[in-house]
């Protein structure tokens, strides 16, 4: 990096030097360039070492992030050597503004100046590190929270797009249950939620009803083969125990033939289709409707 901007002024970093960047206030940036004595618009890479700001001009305990000294946000170089009276950057006509007040410490750009030195001097690496990680540390805390806050965020997406398919899941099973509905009881669709092994429905008298008739119309063999389907019907010793009135008949006739009676007669036969021989007999468990 280059040295240092001002007239007769050779210091550079290369020998322990340390400069300072031209404020970007347009005002105190013109007083830099007045004071240096030369005719020149400062670039992003002119500088000012440190001798020629006075003692006063620096913080008393700050340190830069670099490691040395940190000039204060409105300081000023006055230390020149003598020569050509100051005269304004810019040699065509201008008009003179007014110089605005300094501003107050809560308005100060404490980002004004850069430095060009980024080791600390032999001697002071332990009591600068200490002064620059205390400076650093908010920087750190606010890089922290900034990405909790990024984690936050992509964490809120996925449960909004967890939520949406959530919806689109219950609207479907909303359209399910509305169709079961159509031909199945609330006792039935709960059964439906249930596992074989651990079925404990609670049947209601239309469910028992509507299975005897289920029943007496497709047969043992054809209600028993619903059920192990999955249709939600009850067995049939609870079609036994909940229906009041039991007798006990013996008949030649098949489940078909007692079913076109329309008597109310369940029977356990195995096989409705064979006939029943001379000595076979059917023993069927009848309630009457």
């Amino acid at each position: 990096m280059g040295g240092c901007s001002a007239p007769n002024c050779s210091n550079s970093t290369s020998i322990g030097k340390q400069l300072f960047r031209f404020p970007k206030d347009p005002v105190r940036k013109k007083k830099w360039v007045v004071n240096c004595r030369r005719d020149f618009e400062p670039t992003a890479h002119s500088r000012l070492c440190q001798d020629h700001f006075e003692h006063s001009q620096f913080e008393e305990v700050a340190r830069s992030p670099a490691g040395g000294k940190k000039l204060k946000p409105n300081a000023i170089p006055t230390l020149f050597s003598a020569g050509e009276p100051a005269y304004p950057v810019i040699t065509d006509p201008f008009m003179l503004l007014p110089l605005k007040s300094e501003p107050v410490e809560r308005d100060l750009n404490f980002g004004d100046h850069g430095y060009a030195r980024r080791t600390p001097l032999p001697g002071l690496e332990g009591e600068d590190a200490e002064g620059a990680g205390e400076e650093q540390q908010p920087c750190t805390q606010c890089q922290l929270l900034k990405k909790q806050l990024e984690q936050e965020m992509q964490h809120t997406a996925r449960l909004k797009k967890e939520a949406e398919e959530m919806k689109k899941r219950l609207y479907r099973l909303d359209r399910i249950e509305r169709g079961l509905r159509n031909f199945l009881y609330e006792d039935q669709i709960r059964a439906l939620s249930l596992t074989k092994r651990s079925r404990r429905a609670v049947w209601s008298p239309e469910t028992i009803l509507k299975a005897r008739k289920i029943r007496c119309s497709v047969g043992t063999k054809g209600y028993e083969y619903l059920r192990e389907l999955g249709y939600p019907l009850p067995s049939y010793r609870t079609l036994c125990n909940r229906l009041e009135t039991k007798i006990m008949v013996t008949t030649d006739m098949s489940c078909e033939e007692l079913a076109e009676l329309s008597l109310g007669l369940m029977a356990t036969c195995d096989s409705p289709t064979e006939g029943v021989g001379d000595n076979d007999e059917e023993e069927l468990i009848g309630v009457l409707s």
